[in-house]
């Protein structure tokens, strides 16, 4: 089931492209100026910034990146816009949002520098446009080959069912070909602060990745136990035939492992931050809180438990 995300285009337009980074626990004491993001706060960062290096900046001003920067009032401004049912979660996760606005900036900036792309090109088309012709360029010389598709093909043998390999193989080519490109733009984004210069202030980005673990999700993950956690919501049908898994989970594994539902329309930031596009999604977690595996759609329980024993959940 997919979700809507229509309360939460706000966010940029650009989260269908952003992949949500591994789990993070929040430093306690102040990060030196020359590390980055990722390194201090490990998935904290869950696209452009985490390349970006902590430190000191002027007053007022969170990030800079070249002649382009965002300061606290311009946040500030983006967050009143934000749905007032949002308002709140939102303020636990000001990095989420900045990261959004740098990531869109940042592509525009590069879009607009390519050697090929005239000034009266640039001047024509929407921010969406620009962006969309830059990261076609970018897979542009992306291929699939027969094995690659073959692959697919036995690892996902409950989706094409008993139909023959060579009826099916040219139906499949296109999924895997747009796997390989998604993957492909996720991993430029993540790595603009490898191609851009990028500094975010230290001290703030210290508050907000405090801040942001305050969340029933990060909680479980600092426990020092394996999590699961199924992303869902009431009403769908899928969803509702976890909810009796999730509870014998919770109970004959009591202890042992934390077991978490979140219905994503109560936080769509939260399910934002970790990429959930469609519902249900079932994401485990090591004891260190380093996401393993998901899985989307229905899991049945004697499939659950043999991912919990690959934990050590037994």
């Amino acid at each position: 089931m997919k979700i809507d995300n229509r309360n939460t285009v706000w966010l940029v337009g650009l989260l269908f492209l952003v992949a949500a980074g591994p789990g993070y626990a929040a430093d306690t004491a102040e990060p030196a100026s020359s590390s980055t993001v990722e390194s201090v706060y490990p998935g904290l960062a869950s696209s452009s910034l985490r390349f970006a290096v902590l430190g000191e900046l002027p007053d007022g001003i969170l990030l800079r990146s070249g002649d382009y920067e965002i300061s606290q009032e311009a946040l500030n401004s983006e967050m009143s816009k934000i749905p007032a049912p949002l308002q709140e979660e939102m303020k636990k996760n000001q990095f989420f949002l900045l990261e959004q606005l740098t990531t869109k900036a940042l592509l525009l900036i590069l879009a607009t520098k390519q050697p090929v792309m005239k000034q009266s090109d640039t001047a024509t088309m929407d921010d969406n446009k620009l962006i969309q012709d830059y990261f076609r360029k970018i897979v542009s010389q992306i291929t699939v080959t027969d094995q690659e598709v073959s692959d697919f093909y036995q690892n996902n043998k409950d989706l094409v069912g008993e139909i023959p390999f060579d009826q099916i193989k040219e139906q499949i080519k296109p999924y895997v070909l747009q796997e390989k490109q998604q993957v492909a733009v996720k991993d430029h984004i993540r790595s603009l602060g490898q191609i851009l210069p990028i500094t975010v202030s230290s001290a703030w980005i210290h508050e907000q990745a405090i801040r942001a673990q305050d969340n029933p999700v990060d909680k479980a993950r600092s426990s020092g136990i394996p999590s699961l956690v199924d992303f869902g919501a009431s009403g769908c049908r899928p969803c509702d035939m976890m909810t009796p898994i999730l509870d014998d989970l919770k109970t004959k594994f009591a202890g042992k492992l934390n077991v978490l539902f979140v219905h994503v329309r109560e936080h769509p930031v939260l399910a934002s931050r970790y990429d959930i596009q469609s519902i249900p999604v079932q994401v485990f977690f090591d004891k260190n809180g380093k996401e393993i595996s998901r899985h989307t759609g229905f899991f049945p329980h004697v499939e659950i438990e043999k991912k919990l024993a690959e934990l050590g959940v037994q």
